[in-house]
């Protein structure tokens, strides 16, 4: 039987204003932010249980894509396909590529678009809701998820509801979008009534969406047909064609397509949910004590009121502070008034600007075979500590202009160093001259731990070239 419901999970967004724990190589989706799984996690997980739902086809940076694959086979879910951009296009060329795929199986097949780096407490309301929003997609309409408003919001735009579509209770033609209002309007909104706040999700067969971009925004069909036309198998990932799709326009599925079709619903949900956008959400959506604190990780507060706290890597104590975001790393550490906390991303554009690595990368850095630390630094130095999976091992590469000693801490690695192999067990070392092809394996069933220390006038992670490499990266 053809699959009637299939959910697109969008996986992009840097999640700036969530630094220092959302950075770009590890943003905000892929961190366990709420729950102890992490925010995509999540997203899949709420979809089991959900009628006629298939399995989700994830659209997503290709640099998060060995990341994205493990967490998702961490929690046993099998994405109908993954479908990495070269580029950041926004969500409507997302959608439109996501959609031809489905079309050229299933044109009539409803799509359910949700970003990954939502938080939906009321999974069972989050259920009805979809439920609603497919049937009235099945009659051709374009329906997106209005949240029920609970406070005058002024970070979330909002969608006033038209008339009502019968029989579906809770559903409406879309009158209008209005964009983020000052606090004023915000208040009149709640005031009045029939205002949702934008929630960002959708529900749309594949053909009417295609369809109506066609109408509204044809070159961004067009390219992103290119796109996919061209698309090339990499692993078990689609890649699309960089050149077409980095000269799609980029826009969002509201600009490109809700605000201007005449066949728009909106569906009002009351599940719980939250764009987890900023420090702020967190600390509204978590559970507070009695003095209205958040607390994450090792915290202890004396005469603390209304803050949020996180400890990440060491123990963090607050004493007669109130109102604060408190969020601690291991290298780096943000204290902001809870009512700023919108412009943390400005702090991330000035990190930036001075060409720092804090807003970049943790000092952990996950990679397909496993994770390295940074533990120290300095002129023409570096150490870190790796890690390399049971079965898994670094690709055959080279170095111009840095050499490297090896030491295992724990396990037992493979070395290929030009013409030899090596066997190293616990506490045997090797070194690797500079220009020397080199791989590090993990031949056995437990992890591998070993200490790198890189010494060399360039010590940048784009001084490899790969000559072979199973994930796909030469």
């Amino acid at each position: 039987m053809a699959e009637r419901l299939v959910p697109i999970i969008l996986c992009g967004g840097s999640g700036s204003r969530l630094w220092p724990m959302s950075r770009k190589l590890l943003p905000k989706q892929f961190l366990p932010l709420v729950t102890e799984h992490t925010l995509l996690q999540d997203t899949v997980l709420r979809l089991r249980g959900l009628e006629g739902c298939g399995a989700p086809l994830a659209v997503l940076n290709h640099e998060h894509r060995f990341l994205a694959a493990e967490q998702l086979q961490a929690v046993d879910v099998a994405p109908r396909a993954m479908l990495l951009e070269p580029i950041g296009r926004n969500t409507a060329p997302a959608v439109a590529a996501a959609a031809l795929l489905v079309a050229a199986e299933e044109p009539d097949a409803v799509l359910l678009v949700l970003p990954a780096d939502h938080l939906v407490a009321d999974v069972p309301a989050f259920h009805t809701a979809v439920c609603k929003a497919a049937a009235i997609a099945r009659e051709g309409l374009l329906v997106t998820f209005g949240i029920a408003p609970t406070f005058p919001a002024t970070g979330f735009g909002y969608i006033e509801a038209g008339e009502p579509i019968a029989p579906h209770d809770g559903a409406f033609r879309i009158r209008r979008f209005v964009e983020k209002p000052d606090a004023q309007r915000a208040q009149a909104f709640l005031a009045q009534g029939g205002y949702f706040w934008n929630g960002g999700m959708f529900a749309f067969t594949a053909g009417a969406f295609l369809a109506e971009l066609e109408r509204l925004r044809p070159e961004i069909l067009a390219a992103t047909k290119k796109a996919i036309a061209n698309a090339a198998r990499d692993l078990d990932f689609l890649r699309l064609d960089r050149d077409a799709f980095a000269a799609c326009p980029s826009d969002s599925i509201d600009y490109a397509v809700m605000e201007r079709t005449d066949r728009g619903a909106v569906v009002r949900g009351e599940m719980g949910w939250s764009d987890v956008g900023s420090w702020s959400a967190l600390w509204d959506t978590g559970a507070q004590d009695a003095s209205g604190n958040v607390a994450r990780g090792d915290v202890s507060l004396h005469d603390a009121a209304g803050c949020y706290v996180r400890a990440d890597a060491r123990h963090v104590s607050v004493l007669g502070a109130q109102d604060l975001i408190i969020v601690e790393t291991d290298d780096a550490l943000l204290v902001a008034a809870r009512h700023r906390a919108e412009e943390v991303k400005e702090i991330v554009e000035r990190l930036d600007r001075q060409q720092r690595s804090e807003h970049v990368s943790h000092t952990r850095v996950y990679r397909p075979w496993g994770y390295y630390e940074t533990v120290d630094a300095g002129e023409r130095f570096q150490v870190k500590r790796l890690m390399v999976k049971a079965g898994h091992g670094l690709s055959l590469q080279s170095h111009r202009k840095r050499a490297e000693h090896w030491v295992v801490v724990s396990g037992t690695a493979t070395v290929t160093r030009g013409d030899e192999t090596l066997t190293l067990e616990e506490n045997q070392s090797t070194f690797i001259p500079v220009g020397t092809k080199h791989r590090l394996q993990n031949q056995s069933n437990a992890p591998l731990f070993l200490i790198e220390v890189q010494s060399g006038s360039y010590l940048g992670e784009d001084d490899i070239e790969r000559f072979d490499d199973r994930y796909g990266r030469t």
